[in-house]
């Protein structure tokens, strides 16, 4: 009975100290959603990992209550009911505190509205709506282009190559101006890794050196790291190859 009651303890204790380590608190409503089952997830080595799961069964609304080490993207997928997934996720900054956010089946991730105080959050959407702006016209330059090479019109394929050319480094600017512009917040490396990991390495380092050194040390912090030191062994290695390759032979 001793021993018995001793378990009890333990499983009670292990109970309520996870419970005090649950730092992220999701609430989400998916109207019009009757059965199916939603995943909290985040980014592995190579693809989404299942952070948590729950079965939906009568009310669109759902709860996700985690321990987050530090601020990142997350991500939720909806699988209704017929085993399909749905191709686009909704994804949001998190980071400790509490968040609600809301969608509907029929347009799933594209109505979503999300409150919460979370800075990455509320700066990573005021970042979307520019770059939103500048995908736009680069999908009207694509089409203009696709027409173009119908008609075989070199000078208008020219033109729209330019101007597509210079959009693209108007994005890199903007990315990169935001970046500098909020080096004490984990967005900040988070958006050069996503929308400018090829711009030119001089503007990567110029962003790394300027954020803070927590945010340095973050997990976005140091994939950035990573991504330019790479860069500059692939420039090197490059740069080697190019003379020996000028060199002229014996």
């Amino acid at each position: 009975m001793k021993n018995l009651l001793s378990i009890v303890i333990i499983i009670f204790i292990l109970a309520s100290c996870q419970k005090e380590k649950e730092n992220l608190f999701i609430k989400g409503d998916i109207a019009g959603l009757k059965k199916g089952t939603v995943y909290l997830q985040k980014i592995g080595d190579s693809s989404l990992v299942n952070i948590d799961s729950i079965q939906i069964s009568g009310s669109s609304e759902f709860e996700f209550n985690t321990y987050l080490e530090e601020p990142q993207l997350l991500f939720i997928e909806l699988e209704r009911n017929n085993g399909e997934d749905y191709a686009e996720l909704i994804n949001f900054f998190a980071e400790p505190g509490e968040i609600s956010l809301s969608t509907s089946l029929k347009n799933y991730g594209m109505d979503l509205e999300i409150i919460s105080e979370f800075e990455n959050q509320q700066k990573l959407e005021e970042y979307g709506k520019v770059v939103k702006r500048f995908n736009d016209e680069k999908l009207e330059l694509i089409q203009a282009n696709f027409e173009a090479s119908k008609s075989q019109d070199e000078a208008r394929i020219d033109s729209i190559n330019d101007k597509y050319n210079s959009i693209l480094r108007r994005k890199y600017l903007y990315t990169v101006n935001f970046a500098l512009n909020n080096k004490n917040l984990e967005v900040s490396p988070y958006v050069i890794l996503s929308e400018a990991f090829d711009a030119n390495v001089k503007y990567l380092d110029t962003v790394y050196s300027s954020l803070e050194k927590p945010i340095q040390k973050s997990l976005y912090g140091k994939q950035l790291k990573e991504l330019i030191e790479d860069r500059k062994k692939n420039d090197e290695e490059t740069v080697k190859t190019e003379v020996i390759d000028s060199l002229p032979e014996a």
